[in-house]
């Protein structure tokens, strides 16, 4: 819809009724997939805000062979709500938080940050991994939103989930690298969790993942742009911990904005959003 020149993007802030299979699975399996989290038409209104603000903020301008291999896993562009005022709607909105509150079985949630996450066509796989390495928070109850803004299908790096590996809390010390590629993927082997993945995904879908489940994404094989956006949520009341990391001590700086250690996660970086 626009009114002049001027487009009305939809507003956001209806509650979408969750299935009781979506979180049962959640429960068990630190992850699920939830359709239609966004319609045909919103996805058509937020698709070019998103993409848009993701190109004008990106910077990285090396070649693709030029990267190493958590370069070549994506083009990483964060907290696009800080700077443009569209994609804030879309970020702060109650809709994607009450699915995140009622996954987790909290009353209120806060966002930790956000990010766009592209795959280019010929991009390299995502390595294992566990989000909540990168995070200096003294709870489970996180949750990652992973919404591609296209059809993606395997060929494209679907996420893919060890099914229960959450309730082993963090494993190793790694980030995202070859390193974590192994060593992971050798802990998953060994644990015989069961592996998930979505065939397809629609625009507008979405998974949602815990933050100590293991993850990770093939290469995207086709010659489209994965073109995926995040939003992380964080139990409201969740207090910062101590550094594990270099990782963390960044992000404390970064997203926590230096607030002290033991202090409530309540900064204006992470405003309660339910």
């Amino acid at each position: 819809m626009k009114a002049g020149n001027v487009a009305i993007l939809p507003e956001l802030d209806d509650f979408k009724d969750l299935p009781d299979d979506n979180i049962r699975e959640f429960g068990e399996k630190g992850h699920t997939l939830v359709k239609q989290v966004l319609s045909t038409e919103e996805v058509a209104a937020y698709h070019p805000v998103i993409t848009g603000a993701a190109e004008r903020y990106n910077t990285e301008k090396r070649e693709l062979q030029d990267r190493d291999t958590y370069g070549k896993a994506f083009l990483q562009i964060m907290n696009l709500w800080q700077s443009d005022e569209d994609v804030k709607r879309f970020v702060l909105a109650k809709r994607m938080a009450k699915i995140a509150a009622d996954l987790m079985g909290v009353e209120n949630v806060r966002i930790y940050h956000d990010q766009a996450l592209f795959k280019e066509p010929g991009g390299g796989p995502t390595p294992w991994h566990q989000d909540q390495y990168y995070w200096p928070i003294d709870t489970n109850n996180t949750i990652t939103m992973w919404m591609p803004l296209v059809d993606i299908d395997v060929d494209m790096g679907m996420l893919t989930f060890a099914s229960g590996s959450y309730t082993k809390g963090a494993v190793f010390n790694f980030e995202i690298s070859d390193e974590s590629e192994i060593a992971f993927d050798n802990y998953v082997r060994d644990h015989k969790f069961p592996i998930s993945r979505a065939k397809t995904m629609n625009a507008g879908d979405a998974t949602w993942h815990r933050g100590f489940t293991m993850h990770h994404a093939n290469g995207n094989n086709s010659n489209k742009m994965r073109e995926v956006m995040t939003i992380i949520y964080v139990a409201d009341g969740a207090r910062i911990t101590p550094y594990k990391n270099e990782w963390q001590e960044n992000d404390h700086h970064k997203w926590l904005m230096d607030k002290p250690i033991g202090g409530l996660i309540d900064s204006e970086l992470n405003p309660r959003v339910l």
